[in-house]
């Protein structure tokens, strides 16, 4: 009988154009927490989970890091998203990509980094209902990417083992966890990171964006 493969979406830079939001949300968290920062070294962590970008970036530059302080960086990325989120909306061919999963009766889910505070508003924009379809945020596990956790917890969801799944996201932290829960790694451009970064990191194939995807369906076994 033959497998078909089940799809485990990320959201940011993968169905929804907000990795950029994001980089200025955390700007705006970090100047109001009077660390100045670049922007592009922001981007280069969006992807991974808010307590451990917050570490690493914290880290880098010598700061003191306590959970005070992370809670602070939290709230107030959070709430400068909900300024910079009014602008966000679907990727070319995310909701295609999705309906026509569907239509061939392709089991999908969502698995995300954010705090669903955040990822509700980038799933309004897509038209999903998280009490319809299966999605996973930072809330609901313990560790978030480059872990796995996220994505063997929405295979859990599906009902379907990670070895038969396919991660498709936007960042090497995306591939990473992919690569440590043995799913097969899609990668997409339209997050801003290089195809040769995607690669490096585990991704058997890379596109530009959804619409590139579905027009390729058939390579990572999404038909009929």
């Amino acid at each position: 009988m033959r497998r078909r493969p089940a799809f485990l979406f990320d959201l940011d830079g993968t169905l929804v154009d907000s990795v950029y939001q994001h980089v200025l949300s955390w700007k705006d968290a970090l100047d109001a927490e009077g660390i100045a920062l670049s922007v592009w070294r922001i981007h280069r962590k969006i992807g991974m989970s808010g307590g451990l970008f917050t570490n690493q970036l914290l880290r880098e530059i010598g700061e003191e890091i306590t959970e005070e302080r992370r809670e602070r960086l939290r709230e107030r990325h959070a709430k400068a998203y909900r300024h910079h989120s009014k602008s966000v909306v679907p990727l070319p061919g995310a909701r295609a990509l999705l309906d026509a999963l569907t239509r061939h009766g392709i089991a999908w889910a969502i698995a995300t980094s954010g705090r669903m505070e955040t990822a509700k508003h980038n799933l309004d924009r897509l038209g999903i209902d998280p009490d319809v379809v299966p999605v996973v945020t930072r809330d609901a596990v313990t560790y978030a990417k480059p872990e796995p956790d996220l994505f063997i917890a929405a295979a859990e969801r599906l009902g379907v083992p990670t070895e038969t799944a396919m991660v498709v996201g936007d960042s090497i932290w995306d591939m990473l966890a992919a690569q440590r829960c043995r799913a097969l790694g899609v990668g997409l451009l339209s997050g801003g990171y290089g195809g040769e970064e995607l690669e490096r990191a585990g991704a058997f194939r890379v596109y530009e964006d959804p619409a590139d995807m579905l027009r390729h369906l058939d390579e990572v076994g999404g038909r009929d």
